[in-house]
């Protein structure tokens, strides 16, 4: 029994006339019958009634028409699946990501990636901090990542925001009243960061800006995320450099604020590994250009 053997008997159970369904088969009658013969033979039993200017289902014909159906459907989501598969249309990919940087951006990339490539899972991965993404990105442990932009020969990137660094300070802090905060001014102050053992591209920012301002930030404690660092911003623990998106997260008892001499932007990229061919990956990226378009 073949497929094309049981398209022909579905397409003339339709259209109940031999003519008509070698019209909508794209081929000539003569065949068409020669098929429906070879399939009666296979089965061995006759499926259709034919007279000078009828055509009907015999009781096997009838039996056949439902299962018959099933079996084109499925070899159709068999082509599909095969099709979708060589055009990089399913597969997972797996995302890493933490901070705020990533709080907007993600869920547009998922979102979308959910509306086009409904084939491919994406898995993503939370407080994963951009010196950690970046190893298990070329060690092949992550397809995608958030980090912040660096130089890597073994990694390709693409910038897709450029965040300005603020500081959050307690709201009754008296720094708070001011509509910017001179870096000079938080010498003196604690600091919450996050830890400096994982690769963070904020710790490292706020230790490189302190120290072009004259001084070494005194750490008073580390929080694992935005949000916890935040809280502890909130209770008063310290003060702390965030990225600008962080305003996004609200807190009663934070403000934020510019500082008065704009420090250069922290760039957040795509990261991918140059060498990885996955199709799948390959899909997530175009839709990314589309709803994360590059920043120059």
């Amino acid at each position: 029994m073949e497929l094309r053997h049981l398209e022909g008997f579905v397409a003339v159970a339709e259209e109940l006339h031999f003519g008509r369904a070698a019209a909508r088969l794209h081929m000539a009658q003569p065949p068409l019958s020669q098929q429906i013969r070879l399939l009666e033979r296979d089965l061995g039993a006759t499926l259709f009634e034919r007279s000078t200017r009828t055509v009907r289902l015999t009781p096997a014909g009838e039996s056949l028409l439902g299962p018959a159906r099933d079996v084109l459907a499925a070899a159709a989501v068999a082509r599909r699946a095969v099709r979708a598969s060589s055009l990089g249309e399913v597969g997972r990919v797996s995302i890493g990501f933490a901070g705020a940087s990533s709080y907007d951006a993600l869920p547009r990339l998922a979102q979308e990636v959910n509306a086009q490539l409904p084939g491919i899972q994406l898995v993503l991965r939370s407080q994963i901090y951009s010196g950690e993404a970046l190893g298990q990105i070329a060690s092949g442990d992550l397809d995608l990542g958030f980090v912040a932009l660096t130089t890597r020969p073994d990694l390709e990137m693409r910038v897709i925001s450029n965040e300005e660094i603020v500081v959050a300070l307690p709201k009754a802090h008296p720094l708070a009243r001011r509509k910017t905060v001179d870096l000079n001014a938080l010498a003196t102050e604690p600091f919450v960061t996050f830890p400096a053992s994982h690769g963070s591209a904020i710790h490292d920012a706020t230790t490189r800006l302190c120290l072009d301002a004259g001084f070494t930030p005194m750490v008073a404690q580390e929080a694992p995320d935005a949000y916890n660092l935040l809280t502890l911003v909130g209770a008063g623990v310290g003060v702390a450099l965030v990225v600008g998106s962080s305003q996004h997260i609200q807190l009663e008892h934070v403000a934020f604020r510019p500082l008065r001499k704009k420090s250069a932007a922290l760039p957040i990229a795509l990261a991918w590994r140059a060498s990885n061919n996955s199709g799948a990956l390959r899909e997530v990226l175009r839709v990314a250009e589309e709803v994360l378009p590059t920043v120059g």
